[in-house]
């Protein structure tokens, strides 16, 4: 079971992010013909497009970590249809002071909404949530790599 009661101390969290990756789930959500986006609020990737996703906790399973995300960041339940694969991430900024980049291995799932009309809530990373529909375009290079392998 995930230890989701006792968050890592600031300092802690400061020489994580500096040295080693972070293991994560991302959700590919198909939705009314497209898939669901969030404009992003914090770093990395702050004012973009992206796919909802999160850090997966010590002892969580991956798919445990997916089922969180989506309660978490939606305040929904998802179904899980497909694990897309594992993808590293690499940006050249972080949200942690002193840190100048950041590190992911995001495992992304292709996933659907358990019910048909879903009431999104949000949860603060996130200025709005929208459907994009194909053709794709000038989405986040990640956001786009993922979609290519749907």
């Amino acid at each position: 079971m995930a230890d989701t009661d006792n968050p890592i101390p600031d300092d802690e969290w400061h020489t994580i992010i500096a040295n080693v990756p972070l293991v994560s789930v991302d959700l590919v959500i198909e939705h009314d013909g497209g898939v669901l986006l969030g404009k992003r609020e914090n770093e990395p990737a702050k004012g973009e497009w992206f796919v909802p996703g999160g850090t997966v906790f010590k002892n969580e399973p991956r798919t445990d970590a997916v089922h969180r995300v989506a309660s978490e960041e939606l305040g929904e339940s998802v179904v899980i249809d497909d694990c897309l694969g594992t993808y590293e991430h690499f940006y050249e900024t972080a949200d942690v002071d002193g840190v100048n980049s950041k590190h992911y291995l995001a495992t992304a799932y292709r996933c659907h909404f358990e019910r048909g009309d879903p009431e999104i809530v949000g949860d603060g990373q996130h200025s709005a949530f929208q459907v994009f529909r194909p053709p794709f375009e000038n989405l986040h290079p990640y956001v786009d790599r993922y979609l290519d392998d749907c």
